[in-house]
């Protein structure tokens, strides 16, 4: 039997993806910020808890997929000309119609402790801005018929009956300025 954690109301669910990063600039005036996925803490610390789930042999588990994603803008929220890579990371509550029904500040690993910082309040709010009106495919339960295995337990392809779970997931947004121009540090699956 497959074990899978996932996060049904509002528990814990996280793919990793290798990462490489780029950094790039952005006008002042219509900068964007791209996101990275975070992965679960396995140690028993950090936002909500990983509940594990074990598939039945007739069930299957598709991921939420983000297909509207609006980046953060910063624009003139924030009038420092200095910055240094600063990471926001936010938990999203993805409800079942695969809208995030709310982000909370994570600050549960130290590469996040300064989005939570006061002065850092401008980040925090841009990325909250953005992730509102972010969708997703929403995540789902898939259920087969009695007697056949899906063929491929994260997609629900061949199911009976397919539904829709709320999910908790983990993103990160760095924010930089140098010189008073908006930088982007984006990373990217390899």
């Amino acid at each position: 039997m497959k074990r899978l954690s996932m996060l049904v109301a509002g528990t814990l669910s996280l793919a990793g993806c290798a990462t490489h990063e780029r950094l790039t600039a952005q006008d002042t005036r219509s900068e964007n910020v791209d996101h990275q996925r975070l992965q679960v803490r396995r140690d028993g610390g950090g936002t909500g808890a990983v509940e594990a789930y074990a598939l039945r042999p007739t069930e299957g588990y598709r991921m939420p997929q983000l297909h509207t994603a609006p980046p953060p803008v910063l624009g003139s929220a924030d009038p420092r000309q200095e910055l240094p890579p600063t990471k926001v990371c936010l938990q999203l509550v993805v409800d079942t119609e695969g809208r995030v029904e709310r982000s909370l500040p994570l600050a549960d690993r130290p590469e996040c402790e300064a989005g939570t910082a006061a002065v850092n309040l401008p980040l925090l709010q841009a990325a909250q801005q953005a992730v509102a009106m972010w969708r997703f495919s929403p995540a789902a339960l898939c259920h087969f018929p009695a007697g056949s295995a899906p063929r491929d337990a994260t997609d629900c392809d061949g199911a009976e009956r397919i539904e829709a779970v709320p999910v908790s997931l983990l993103y990160a947004f760095t924010f930089e300025i140098v010189k008073g121009r908006h930088y982007v540090r984006s990373e990217t699956g390899g």
